[in-house]
């Protein structure tokens, strides 16, 4: 559940994406022929049959031929995709309808004027308005305003743990911080690392302040800084959530060894199945991997729940964090806006999220709720689809929301931070100078 969305980054942010002006230099027009035939760019992994059946079932349709437009998908090798869509964008072949991460994926393109404006589409149209999770929805926008229609499964970051070795120690999940404090002290009493953590891989460090800076300051503060004000990482709730990670480590709630331990390679989901570690903060593919790795583990031992409240902290214990799905977004100059709408309008259907749901993913269509019983996994589908429904914000995971220029620097601060090779005002300071 991992490969086609959580990392994108590590193509997009190496390789660059050009300056507004150079995406433009070449045109943009879009792809549609004098067929009436659009271009659909689509991520191209195993999920992608999910978006083929569905372009197959669009071109069939009545609203196909309402429209006079039909779809051909193009799957980009997913190595590929940032690069490639951005190459095409700025070149007179540029896709229709394109998939995206929103936030700083899709900053570029609304700079250049490639992007269209689906905010006051989505208000008017029953469909789009009402179809879709409104936290969902939310997090793929840029400045209040939306640009993308949810299209495949929902990602956010949950607070899994051992139920064995919960048991055995008269814990609770922690609702609150001053519990997962409590929790932490018995479980390095019993010699028992109270987390895994990947630190090798860097970015499931990230997730921890990603939560901390929600439940110190709420969702307000790292809107500041996805909106393009970088003044907003001097908050003080970055600060405090800084702080607080550097007390995690110094006490010892991560283990000695954690920067040397990777997520990639399992060796944080296998701390936690067997036993060494007692929680994991992961993104909802933690279940998969699991399932895939320790299967016994995963159906008997696993448990999950929300991140805890932060004592006198400004967030909602309903707020959630992650990769609330992946976007369609229509090209400005395509040549056939009412075929392209009509195609988006689909992802809300029932046929769509039930093959949605058959992959293993879990909708953000509002009526997905009824249908998780076909789940592979029916139980942690609904509490991920509660999670999510019942959020008050989903905050984009930093390392898309920020413009990808600084997505890697920005990291390097976050790892900086954990091993002990900055302080957390030097931490503050250099988010501050990301631009």
């Amino acid at each position: 559940m991992e490969t086609y969305s959580r990392r994108w980054f590590l193509g997009a942010s190496t390789t660059a994406l050009v300056s507004a002006a150079g995406l433009t230099a070449c045109g943009s027009g879009g792809s549609g022929g004098s067929d009436g035939t659009l271009t659909a760019f689509v991520y191209g992994d195993d999920a992608a049959k999910v978006q083929a059946k569905a372009v197959s079932r669009f071109n069939s349709s009545a609203a196909a031929r309402e429209t006079k437009g039909s779809l051909r998908l193009e799957k980009v090798p997913g190595a590929e995709y940032p690069a490639k869509l951005r190459t095409a964008m700025g070149s007179p072949n540029a896709p229709d309808v394109f998939f995206n991460w929103g936030g700083g994926s899709i900053k570029a393109y609304r700079e250049a004027g490639q992007i269209l404006d689906l905010t006051d589409v989505i208000a008017g149209d029953p469909v789009l308005g009402d179809g879709f999770l409104p936290s969902v929805l939310d997090a793929g926008a840029l400045g209040g305003r939306k640009y993308g229609i949810p299209m495949r499964g929902m990602q956010p970051v949950i607070l899994f743990y051992n139920k064995t070795l919960f048991a055995e120690h008269g814990l609770k999940p922690p609702a609150t911080w001053d519990q997962l404090l409590d929790n932490n002290a018995k479980l390095k009493k019993a010699g028992i690392t109270p987390f895994a953590l990947g630190g090798a891989d860097i970015w499931p460090e990230l997730m921890w302040l990603e939560y901390l800076v929600d439940r110190i300051g709420g969702p307000k503060v790292f809107d500041r800084v996805k909106n393009g004000d970088p003044a907003g990482w001097g908050d003080p709730a970055v600060l405090k959530a800084a702080r607080t990670v550097r007390e995690l480590v110094d006490d010892g709630a991560f283990g000695k060894g954690f920067s040397s331990v990777a997520y990639t390679n399992g060796g944080a989901p296998a701390a936690l199945a067997k036993g060494k570690a007692a929680m994991h903060l992961m993104g909802s593919w933690e279940y998969s991997t699991q399932l895939g790795k320790f299967p016994d583990f995963a159906r008997k031992q696993l448990g999950w729940c929300p991140f805890p409240t932060f004592d006198g902290g400004a967030g909602d214990i309903r707020n959630v964090v992650g990769n609330p799905t992946n976007y369609w977004s229509v090209n400005t100059r395509t040549r056939n806006k009412d075929t392209a709408l009509a195609f988006l309008r689909t992802c809300a259907s029932d046929t769509y999220a039930r093959e949605l749901i058959a992959n293993g993913d879990v909708p953000a269509t509002a009526g997905a709720d009824k249908l998780l019983d076909a789940s592979p996994s029916p139980e942690f589908a609904r509490f991920q689809y509660r999670m999510v429904r019942e959020a008050p914000a989903f905050t984009l995971s930093w390392d898309q929301a920020v413009d990808p220029d600084a997505a890697t620097p920005m990291l390097t601060e976050v790892n900086k931070l954990f091993v002990g090779k900055s302080s957390p005002e030097r931490f503050v300071a250099a988010l501050k100078e990301l631009k």
